[in-house]
């Protein structure tokens, strides 16, 4: 096969040959250009041959950062507002009354879970919350009497219900397929939030500590 290439570019007796083998040239030229970047695409990057690879399941592939956030704030609730904290016990003569309302903070992801504007597509469909303000109220506040509490002991369950209402505007933004902007001045969430937690009953030894939440 070679031979029959070079045959092609052998010019006839008496004629010059530079032709011929420019041409060729050129071609060996270009096929030394297509291996070598065939070798350096091989041994770079994801696409790295030395030594054991994962093959196609080494390529990186783009994960959205709300994925990432969406787990740090299922741990950010779970670790301050998800457990139940137990308590010394009721001092004798004083009020039994919750003194922990909910924290602005608190009442943030309760909002963001009736009502949530996270996980939007950017320039499609967008929602926006501004000028919030938080109104808490306490509608019951009472003490269970002592019973036996699995993994507890004596304990008393306190049971603390706030009635939480936001007042906010909200700001949708649609950019497809008809562009368009809806603003509502007057938006209303009511959120109910329990802050039930347990009193240890008897003559307990608290150690160092009066609380392990």
């Amino acid at each position: 096969m070679w031979l029959e290439e070079l045959s092609r570019f052998r010019p006839p007796l008496g004629e010059p040959s530079n032709k011929g083998f420019a041409m060729l040239k050129r071609y060996f030229t270009m096929l030394m250009v297509a291996v070598a970047a065939c070798c350096s695409l091989t041994m770079t990057g994801c696409f790295q041959s030395t030594g054991p690879t994962l093959g196609i399941f080494s390529i990186p592939i783009p994960v959205s950062p709300y994925w990432q956030k969406n787990y740090e704030d299922k741990f950010h609730i779970q670790e301050r507002y998800a457990r139940v904290p137990i308590l010394g016990p009721i001092t004798s003569g004083g009020p039994a009354v919750a003194l922990d309302p909910p924290s602005d903070d608190e009442v943030w992801w309760a909002l963001e879970r009736a009502r949530p504007t996270q996980g939007g597509i950017p320039f499609l469909h967008e929602t926006q919350r501004n000028g919030v303000t938080f109104v808490k109220d306490k509608i019951a506040d009472y003490v269970d009497p002592p019973r036996v509490i699995p993994l507890i002991g004596p304990a008393q369950l306190h049971h603390a219900h706030y009635k939480c209402t936001a007042y906010f505007s909200e700001r949708k933004i649609v950019g497809w397929p008809f562009p368009h902007t809806l603003i509502d001045e007057d938006c209303q969430e009511v959120l109910y939030i329990d802050h039930n937690h347990f009193h240890m009953c008897g003559n307990i030894d608290l150690g160092p500590a009066t609380s392990n939440y």
